[in-house]
């Protein structure tokens, strides 16, 4: 049984699935990739058993039939080989005979029939979303998810549906990310998905930033989540639990407010963390009319201050922020001013951009 194709064709499908493949498996054939060819048109599958992908590569075949391959072997030995080189694959049984050129490499198989199959339940809802802007809502907030938390439901990001809009929500229990995809969808959406981690990172890998890129589905049931691509699907499970009232923890007033570049004050933070405390990464600000005072200091006992021309007309205020977390919310905000709202030193700031983006961030304070 004989597969011919080409190796620049085969080797993008088989990098878009392959990072589902962990390195260390349950199961043996987990390790593989599962290939289905029906008709002319090659299926690769991975799975973890939590996250599927599928891709369609074509391909000129004998006949129809599956089989499976080392990830990790295949990926490789593709990545080696020349640009548009032609591979033909002889499945034979337990192997697989791969020619390339004067190259020939012989891969043990496992059983197609032992692959296990990861059945979605029937979607109730869907909505149609444009990959670029589903990216840029994912980009906005995953980084704000908690990791390996024993609250298992921070470890992934809430998909939220309402007429008109997708939001997403992530958050680690000291700082909470949101974004609003306004969609042109009327239906009476009801979702409330939260999507693992791993899935989150995946699912951003595959989307296409191109606005020419067609339109995905992504199709909701109670336990799993299916994003339909053009030649191809993702599978994930979806998080069994509820989600916290994440809008209990966003200040909905702020009497005071901070007005900076965004560049400049990224750049001031970047400087003063350098001489921060490196385990709780803490940096003082100290706001004054016009002006913001920046300190870190650190256990052996080095000290960095910044000043920085600010537009605040409020009072004095002292308050501590992790840097980290200020950094990575200045790293996805769009526009050239950021707008930080204060209470006092004990609330939380509520950071946002001069450009109208649907974004917005909950940082808590700390104390130095």
């Amino acid at each position: 049984m004989k597969i011919s194709t080409n190796r620049d064709a085969l080797l993008p499908a088989l990098l878009q699935v392959s990072n589902v493949v962990e390195r260390r498996q349950t199961l043996p054939v987990l390790a593989n990739i599962l290939f289905r060819v029906e008709k002319g048109l090659m299926t690769l599958i991975a799975t973890d058993l939590e996250v599927e992908i599928k891709t369609v590569v074509d391909v000129s075949a004998e006949e129809d039939m599956e089989f499976t391959l080392p990830a990790r072997k295949i990926v490789d030995i593709c990545k080696a080989l020349g640009e548009d080189a032609t591979l033909d694959l002889d499945v034979q049984g337990d192997k697989t005979i791969l020619k390339s050129g004067r190259g020939r490499y012989t891969l043990s198989t496992l059983p197609a029939a032992d692959y296990p199959n990861m059945e979605a339940a029937v979607a109730t809802q869907k909505i149609t979303v444009g990959q670029n802007k589903l990216k840029r809502l994912l980009e906005k907030t995953q980084f704000a998810m908690a990791q390996q938390d024993v609250r298992y439901y921070l470890n992934g990001l809430l998909l939220e549906g309402r007429p008109g809009k997708l939001r997403a929500v992530a958050t680690d229990g000291h700082r909470l990310a949101l974004c609003d995809l306004e969609t042109d969808s009327s239906e009476d959406l009801e979702i409330q998905a939260i999507v693992p981690r791993k899935a989150v990172i995946e699912l951003n890998r595959l989307l296409n930033t191109n606005e020419d890129a067609p339109e995905i589905e992504l199709q909701f049931s109670n336990s799993h989540m299916q994003v339909e691509f053009p030649k191809g699907s993702f599978t994930t499970k979806l998080v069994d639990g509820r989600y916290p009232d994440y809008a209990k923890v966003i200040p909905q007033a702020n009497s005071q407010e901070l007005l900076a570049d965004r560049n400049l004050l990224k750049g001031a933070l970047t400087r003063t963390a350098i001489l921060s405390n490196e385990k709780f990464r803490g940096v003082r600000f100290k706001v004054e009319p016009g002006v913001l005072h920046l300190m870190a200091h650190n256990p052996e006992h080095e000290e960095a201050e910044e000043d920085l021309e600010v537009d605040y007309q409020g009072e004095e205020l002292t308050i501590g922020f992790n840097v980290s977390y200020l950094l990575d919310v200045l790293s996805v905000l769009d526009g050239d001013k950021v707008n930080m709202g204060l209470i006092d030193a004990t609330a939380s700031c509520v950071i946002t951009s001069n450009q109208e983006d649907g974004a917005r961030y909950v940082v808590m304070p700390m104390r130095i």
